[in-house]
């Protein structure tokens, strides 16, 4: 009598949807596209990089470069929207809590200083972008600052409540002044006047000592 073999399970496959495959392809476009652009402006400078040149060495049309970014300003916010956000998360996260405030703030806007200083050639171009700029991705970076400069008023009301500022303090109207302050010591350091360290040390923290004076209690 034969032996009737039990048929095999089916093995089981996990579909991917068209969607999933599309996003995960724009990703991998998005990122290309990211690494090819630091990798030719750190190689040639920013000025001396075409879209065209970035868009090759990533694999892509020139076409799909403008899917990410309008153009070549707009390409600097997408490569800098990451670290920017990045940056922030972990100076709000290491600030020392028990120091004076003016140190707290130096702490977490002075690393933006170090950040523009570690990215060269692109954080000179994004800082002069700055001003004024317009796009899908400067967009996305003007919202990053101004959840920054909510964020970084948390620092100030903390402040309040140990009596180091005045308890009628609008910590949103105070947030905006520094960050004004913070961005004339930018402003120095692109137009040559000052380094970026002699812009966190001298003109942001004495700018700051300045300002908190003002607003004790």
């Amino acid at each position: 009598m034969a032996t009737r073999r039990r048929p095999r399970p089916a093995k089981s496959v996990t579909a991917v949807s068209p969607i999933g495959r599309r996003a995960a392809n724009k990703e991998d476009k998005r990122a290309r596209l990211i690494d090819a652009a630091w990798a030719l402006f750190g190689e040639q400078g920013v000025a001396a990089t075409t879209t065209a040149d970035i868009a090759a060495r990533a694999g892509v049309a020139k076409g799909t470069l403008f899917l990410y970014a309008s153009d070549k300003s707009d390409l600097l916010f997408l490569l800098m929207h990451d670290r920017l956000d990045e940056t922030a998360e972990a100076l709000l996260a290491t600030v020392p809590r028990r120091a004076p405030i003016v140190d707290q703030l130096v702490h977490v806007f002075g690393g933006f200083y170090e950040l523009y200083g570690r990215c060269g050639d692109v954080g000179r171009a994004f800082v002069k972008e700055l001003p004024g700029a317009q796009g899908e991705n400067a967009a996305k970076v003007h919202g990053l600052t101004f959840a920054f400069m909510h964020r970084s008023a948390a620092l100030l009301i903390e402040a309040q409540t140990r009596g180091e500022l005045r308890a009628d303090l609008d910590v949103m109207v105070a947030a905006q002044s520094i960050f004004a302050l913070y961005f004339s010591g930018l402003m120095a350091w692109l137009q040559g006047f000052a380094t970026l360290e002699e812009a966190r040390e001298v003109l942001l923290r004495q700018a700051l000592q300045l300002l908190v004076r003002g607003l004790h209690a």
